[in-house]
């Protein structure tokens, strides 16, 4: 009986060895992947990626502060699929708004992410119904919305909008969302909550968290956080066409799982997804985009490089649990 118990002993003793050592590569490998990938690029571009730094840095304002609402839903084992009729119609309302005042029009934004996040929020938490089908319906009805608006022609912002376009500010505003939200992640109740909620909705509603309350908090605090970053987006481009944020939410989603960020949530994940994921991301795009690929062979190799992470970083016995 004594042999027994201690060959059971060292058997879980090895199989936490083994959980820890495969954690340490999960956290590390996505560090390696983003130099690794930077650096085979700046060959096979003769150097192209490093004299594109300003480029690169230019297009990862909006993916970074975008992400993170996006990691907020994650980590409490949610999905969202609306990012970028989000990014439209805070944009449009940012062009309209922008005419008046710049301050006004900052705040529209981010009120109309909002909104927008409530209303997803509300059909998931009080109609029970899964994140996924809410936020992909909300992606067809407000994608909807944003073609009618800005199918004629763009929307125009006014020509102030140009005197925000540039690093100092850009960089200033996306290193106060993220020194914001690792705080909020990581030494406040908030956060513990989310990754408790990602772990297990049930024990976390034992242990005294409103769950219902909290989902319906983060779905708004993304929508407006996305909105913000649609100030950015304007800033850059000068008007919101009906193509306005397209594709953003697969880019978040990329980003994320690049960034080593578990699909199912939970306590494994780290802030630092978002960083490295939306760098990694960017890099990968544009380096394709340099070597002069076609949009269909980039989309087949961002798919593949995707569906290696999904393999390395999913926890296959919390997929089915996904809200």
């Amino acid at each position: 009986m004594a042999e027994n118990t201690a060959v059971k002993n060292e058997s879980k003793e090895a199989q936490l060895a083994k959980a820890s050592r495969m954690n340490m590569i999960r956290s590390i490998l996505p560090v390696v992947g983003l130099v690794g990938i930077f650096l085979l690029f700046n060959i096979l571009t003769g150097g192209g990626m490093v004299k594109s730094k300003n480029l690169l840095l230019s297009q990862v304002y909006v993916t970074v502060i975008s992400a993170m609402g996006v990691f907020f839903i994650m980590t409490m084992g949610g999905l969202d699929f609306s990012q970028g009729s989000i990014m439209g119609m805070a944009s449009i309302a940012v062009c309209m708004l922008s005419k008046y005042n710049i301050v006004l029009a900052i705040l529209g934004g981010i009120l109309t992410g909002a909104v927008i996040g409530a209303f997803n929020g509300f059909f998931y938490v009080n109609r029970k119904i899964k994140s996924f089908i809410v936020t992909i319906c909300s992606m067809f009805l407000f994608r909807g919305v944003i073609k009618y608006l800005a199918s004629d022609a763009p929307v125009a912002a006014s020509m102030k909008v140009y005197d925000f376009d540039n690093m100092p500010f850009k960089l200033t505003l996306t290193l106060i969302v993220l020194v914001i939200g690792f705080v909020i992640f990581r030494f406040t109740k908030f956060g513990m909550y989310l990754k408790a909620i990602g772990a297990g909705e049930k024990a976390a509603m034992f242990a005294g968290i409103r769950t219902d309350r909290m989902k319906f908090l983060i779905y708004v605090l993304s929508g407006a956080i996305t909105g913000l970053a649609a100030f950015l987006n304007v800033a850059k481009n000068g008007s919101a066409t009906a193509n306005a944020g397209n594709q953003l939410e697969t880019q978040i989603l990329i980003a994320l799982v690049l960034g080593g960020m578990p699909i199912s949530g939970g306590a494994k994940v780290r802030f630092s997804n978002i960083i490295v994921g939306s760098m990694l991301y960017v890099v990968l795009q544009n380096g394709l985009q340099m070597m002069g690929m076609s949009v269909q062979i980039q989309q087949l190799i961002q798919g593949v490089v995707f569906l290696v992470f999904v393999a390395i970083f999913a926890d296959r016995q919390s997929l089915k649990v996904i809200k």
